[in-house]
């Protein structure tokens, strides 16, 4: 009795496996803990930034914080959990693939963010005491490495171009594979996290 002769090409395309996904976003994130240091010192920079230039940054920085107090004003804990995430994920993701100029949207964004978060911080200190930086600490221990991975790796991604031509474009392609991968096993579940504590922190002491 003749077998029967199997057509590869039919056979469903293997299923990706979640545990390998997260192994190699992991080992992406070792192999590019240089530029996600970068992005933690940009970070920081701007900080003490926001903080030493609170007064000329004033009237931008305030109409920013308006904007974002209209939009959340009225929410309850559930669509302000929502927003947090839906703002997070959008300027992570956005900031990551803006890596492709060079990577200057990335250094741009967190630069800024560091500022903001500096002014913010300098002011609250001065109404309630540095006591008051205790509400940032528990979805900042999510928050910030996802801000700090995501900027690390747009940064990462613009520096592609000046790899020697020869290997720029695989080497793209490869960087971009994987920050995507690592966006969606890493970046997203540390956002999501974050988002639910900050949401019911502020459902709590609003």
């Amino acid at each position: 009795m003749k077998k029967k002769k199997i057509n590869k090409s039919k056979l469903p395309a293997k299923e990706l496996s979640l545990k390998v996904q997260f192994k190699e976003a992991t080992s992406y994130i070792r192999e590019s803990k240089q530029f996600i240091f970068i992005s933690l010192i940009l970070f920081v920079l701007g900080i003490f930034i926001g903080v030493l230039f609170q007064n000329e940054l004033a009237v931008m920085i305030n109409e920013i914080l308006k904007d974002l107090l209209n939009k959340t004003s009225g929410l309850n804990t559930f669509e302000m959990t929502f927003f947090i995430l839906q703002n997070n994920l959008q300027s992570s993701f956005l900031s990551m693939l803006g890596g492709i100029f060079l990577g200057i949207f990335p250094i741009i964004s967190d630069f800024t963010n560091g500022i903001i978060l500096g002014y913010v911080l300098s002011k609250s200190s001065e109404v309630a005491g540095i006591a008051s930086w205790w509400r940032i600490l528990p979805h900042g221990i999510f928050e910030l490495p996802a801000i700090f991975i995501s900027f690390g790796l747009g940064i990462k991604l613009g520096f592609s171009f000046f790899i020697n031509r020869k290997h720029r474009v695989a080497e793209f392609k490869r960087r971009f594979y994987n920050s995507i991968n690592v966006f969606l096993v890493i970046i997203v579940p540390l956002l999501i996290v974050a988002a639910i504590i900050e949401g019911i922190l502020i459902g709590l002491l609003s």
